[in-house]
């Protein structure tokens, strides 16, 4: 078991709340943070407690005999959805137990961690896109459907991630790309392209269902994180209505 000292008590605790919020805002669960978060401060002898809200994180450390303490509190950056992380950070923990890892080496892998290349923005707008041309014929389309289907949903991917450079309410974003798919798909529909074009001014959207925030917030509530579960809810809540306030407006424009 790798022991710290008094200096080293501090660095400890800074480690363990960026692990946290780098959890917290690539999508994981409450319970996964506090215990991956405990899992780590027990192999360095140390009990952990820690105080998990949406926009910040409170953490106190304290040794089996109570001669050090440590408490501090982190905010968290904008969440979003990255499971590579997730799942690289908890290998990582179980990793720091088994072979006694030292707080630089978890530094060094928290750095390789958060320095792993994203996927080329091209491709994540091309399968988004073609993930919704899938449901399209899911729901019945025909092969017209779907290519509208791609090229909206393609263009309100593209939308969403240019507003949320620009520095917009994520919820915003959210309204301009809903917006920006169900106009395109509504105009063909307008126009009385080869049916009716029901199926693809429904799929169109689907890319921004909060499916993570939703799951999340049921994962909370059945493990007792009310408070969270019920913020997640309602940011889910939110979420969806600003689709629906995408597909309304569309709606209204197009008679």
């Amino acid at each position: 078991m790798e022991q710290v000292d008094n200096k080293d008590i501090k660095e400890l605790g800074n480690v363990l709340l960026d692990i946290s919020s780098l959890l917290m805002s690539c999508g994981a669960t409450t319970n996964r943070i506090r215990i991956t978060t405990d899992r780590i401060a027990e192999s360095f002898g140390f009990n952990a407690d820690m105080l998990i809200t949406n926009r910040a994180l409170t953490l106190s450390l304290s040794s089996e005999n109570n001669e050090q303490s440590f408490s501090s509190l982190k905010r968290t950056s904008p969440h979003g959805v990255n499971y590579k992380i997730v799942s690289g950070i908890s290998r990582m923990s179980w990793r720091v137990v088994q072979e006694q890892w030292n707080i630089g080496q978890i530094k060094q892998e928290l750095d390789r961690l958060t320095s792993l290349p994203t996927y080329p923005r091209i491709l994540v707008l091309a399968l988004v896109a073609l993930s919704g041309a899938a449901f399209c014929r899911i729901f019945g389309g025909s092969a017209f459907e779907m290519i509208v289907t791609f090229i909206a949903t393609f263009t309100g991917m593209f939308i969403r991630q240019e507003s949320a450079k620009m520095e917009f309410n994520p919820y915003l974003c959210i309204f301009f790309a809903s917006l920006t798919a169900s106009l395109i798909s509504g105009a063909f529909r307008k126009i009385g392209f080869v049916g009716n074009m029901e199926h693809a001014f429904t799929a169109s959207v689907l890319f921004l269902v909060p499916g993570v925030p939703l799951i999340n917030s049921f994962s909370d509530l059945i493990d007792g994180n009310i408070l969270n579960g019920m913020v997640r809810g309602v940011n889910g809540i939110v979420i969806s209505f600003a689709i629906a306030l995408g597909l309304l407006v569309a709606i209204i424009i197009y008679g």
